[in-house]
């Protein structure tokens, strides 16, 4: 895995200087020991997604069992480091949504709160789909979860990790899915507008799919998407190759003007933006999410793991923890995801 790992970093880069493309990482990251919260934020928790919502932040991510949805809140992203998860809501012992319960993202929408997961099913794990809950309560840790169904999108494939995002009025869900006419399980990522909260409208567009050798390290994945809209540019960042110490992040860009959904109003980073750091003992950061702060700082909200080796299939390791650094941008406008920063001492 080193050497793979080792001729994926270099053709990125390599493609990189090539491209004509604005600079994607140039400023020096911050030191970990500045972060005003712990790195790792939580331990054991992947795919995290932090919101906020008037005085309070909450934090979903996926729990190592894939057998339950966690909600916490408080007051600061310190403060989740310690607060008391809720179970909002159990797998089903059968059927649909009973296995690999995963991605979590919380959402306030029309005065409801909703949750977007995707979900498999114990006789076939591997048919995964799009699912969401519902509660009208202001409080989402009261209340009560309504289940509300499947996302129904053009195919009944492999589908996850859907997040959704409003631009000029208008409400998108970007998520990944393998197309059945690519014969393989390789994913990509897909852009739709919505009619509901649960429902979409419209063409469903492909943005992205593997293309480049660091994209197609173990599997040809394209997966997780997560949509930044800052300095007149609208961003989707997603998550590539396996989840060992080969994925990392990679990015599309579009005009905040532009039709989101016209695929050529897009462009791709040929090398990843976001990627396993041997110096920081950082590896196989991915599956991030964005949180915009009330003074307009950019934190970024990932997973990564403290250590390279792992013994068997990457989903099976429960090491993925939680962690939360500043984003940046280049002078031009770009986002500068630096590297994962070092742990904090405990």
């Amino acid at each position: 895995m080193t050497h793979a790992l080792s001729r994926r970093v270099a053709l990125g880069a390599a493609l990189l200087l090539a491209a004509p493309l604005p600079a994607l990482a140039q400023a020096p990251a911050p030191a970990a020991a500045s972060l005003p919260w712990p790195n790792p934020l939580v331990a054991q928790r992947a795919d995290p997604q932090i919101t906020r919502h008037g005085e309070w932040y909450y934090l979903m991510a996926t729990v190592p069992e894939y057998d339950r949805l966690e909600l916490r809140r408080a007051r600061s992203i310190a403060g989740l480091a310690t607060a008391e998860p809720q179970v909002v809501w159990r797998r089903h012992d059968s059927g649909a949504m009973s296995r690999h319960i995963w991605a979590p993202e919380l959402h306030r929408l029309d005065g409801r709160w909703f949750i977007y997961f995707s979900a498999g099913e114990a006789k076939d794990p591997w048919k995964i789909r799009l699912w969401v809950l519902e509660n009208s309560s202001a409080d989402p840790l009261q209340g009560e979860w309504t289940e509300r169904g499947q996302i129904k999108t053009a195919w009944e494939t492999f589908t996850l990790d859907a997040t959704l995002f409003e631009h000029r009025g208008q409400r998108y869900l970007a998520w990944a899915q393998t197309d059945p006419a690519r014969k393989n399980h390789s994913t990509d990522i897909y852009l739709s507008r919505m009619k509901s909260p649960t429902e979409l409208e419209g063409p469903q567009v492909r943005l992205t799919q593997p293309e480049y050798a660091w994209e197609k390290v173990r599997h040809l994945v394209n997966e997780a998407p997560a949509v930044l809209v800052h300095g007149g540019r609208v961003f989707i960042s997603y998550s590539a190759a396996g989840t060992g110490a080969e994925y990392c992040l990679g990015l599309l860009w579009a005009d905040e003007n532009a039709d989101l959904l016209d695929a050529k109003s897009w462009r791709k980073s040929p090398g990843p933006v976001f990627s396993t750091s041997a110096e920081n003992s950082q590896y196989g950061p991915g599956h991030n999410s964005f949180l915009v702060e009330p003074d307009g700082r950019v934190l970024n909200v990932f997973h990564a793991r403290n250590y390279r080796d792992i013994a068997g299939d990457p989903l099976k390791d429960t090491g993925r923890a939680t962690r939360v650094q500043p984003l940046a941008f280049t002078a031009d406008g770009m986002p500068d995801f630096g590297l994962p920063l070092p742990e904090t001492p405990r």
